[in-house]
């Protein structure tokens, strides 16, 4: 029986053990997008995990949504995701950057150039979001014209060669969770009449567009793509009667061009799933949230997945594969410091041997 901790081929790379730390925004970028003077020791301490994925990373300007995320498009951005890398690397470890446009999901006091944010269609989602001056309700976004669609698939492409050149393993391509491809796919945010709107097809056509220009720039096996159907992420995400149906036309578009690996966050349709699962033949990674601890490899050894994806136990555990083969207790997650701050709740949380510096 297979189990987390047999070896696999993810894309181009080798894992020693089938955990990977899934994507967890930390807020803790500088103001310019560069990542965080503690993001390489982070990062690197959590490098006996099989896979890291990084924290959502804007790839422009209009991508991004929280304060003090980071980006991957300038090259100051390329220079410091580079100390990340080589310090994961040194450790043994290997990492892909998730490239994540928020769309919508954003404040022009959060942007750069402080505009709205972007998104297949004029509608707002109904929630606040955090600013330097507090919380904030979210304005209208824009509607993307064709050609501005265009030019976002060329940023992605741009982000993706950055990353590569930055030393990543390979890029995430973010279309779950409420953000901009996302907001393609459902209905409740999609209502465009032209080849981005309607059909489930069309809907499937950003994701589609989007993630082939990465892996035409970077190589299919260096590109992942994460999706969450039925997880409807931030309020106004309905993903409609022909949700499905949607994930169905990015699957038949993606599954045969060799990608590294598809990721998907469970909601807890298990028939779906198992779809996916026989759809797909590449690797496909699954993160459960709120899994119990002694469920972890339960979707390996059932065969519906080849690699598990955990979020806040990779968090609050820099040795969380060394905790678990031994069956050690496991350090709890302090929420007060997810996001924003310095090391507290970062870079200090303790290993079974101590501090990790």
């Amino acid at each position: 029986m297979t189990t987390i901790w047999n070896p696999v081929h993810v894309g181009t790379m080798s894992l020693p053990n089938r955990l990977a730390m899934a994507p967890m925004t930390r807020s803790r970028a500088k103001p310019d997008g560069d990542p965080g003077d503690l993001a390489a020791l982070y990062y690197s301490q959590r490098a006996s995990m099989g896979l890291i994925i990084s924290e959502g990373t804007q790839p422009s300007d209009d991508g991004q949504g929280y304060i003090l995320s980071p980006g991957i498009y300038r090259p100051s951005h390329v220079a410091g995701w580079r100390t990340v890398t080589d310090a994961v690397h040194a450790a043994g470890g290997r990492i892909v950057i998730q490239l994540m446009h928020a769309g919508r999901m954003s404040h022009p006091d959060n942007t750069p150039h402080h505009r709205p944010g972007m998104a297949p269609s004029a509608i707002a989602p109904g929630v606040p979001i955090f600013t330097a001056t507090g919380m904030q309700d979210i304005p209208v976004p824009h509607a993307l014209t064709e050609s501005e669609i265009a030019a976002t698939v060329d940023d992605f492409r741009h982000a993706a060669a950055c990353a590569i050149e930055a030393g990543a393993d390979g890029v995430e391509v973010h279309g779950a969770n409420g953000y901009l491809l996302h907001q393609f796919i459902a209905e409740g945010s999609n209502v465009r009449t032209d080849t981005y709107g309607g059909s489930p097809q069309n809907r499937a056509r950003m994701t589609i567009e989007t993630v082939s220009a990465v892996a035409a720039e970077i190589g299919p096996q260096r590109t992942g793509l994460r999706i969450s159907p039925g997880n409807l992420g931030n309020v106004g995400i309905d993903e409609g009667e022909h949700g499905k149906d949607v994930y169905r036309a990015i699957l038949g578009a993606l599954a045969g061009t060799g990608m590294a690996y598809l990721h998907v966050v469970h909601s807890g349709d298990d028939a779906f799933l198992e779809e996916i699962r026989r759809a797909w033949p590449g690797a496909l990674l699954v993160n459960r949230p709120g899994r119990p601890l002694d469920k972890i490899d339960a979707d390996i050894k059932a065969g519906l997945a080849d690699v598990a994806a955990v979020g806040a136990w990779a968090l609050a555990n820099p040795d969380l594969v060394e905790r678990l083969k031994l069956g050690a207790d496991l350090n709890q997650p302090d929420h007060t410091t997810f996001f924003g701050g310095g090391a507290h709740g970062y870079t200090d949380y303790p290993t079974l041997d101590g501090l990790t510096t």
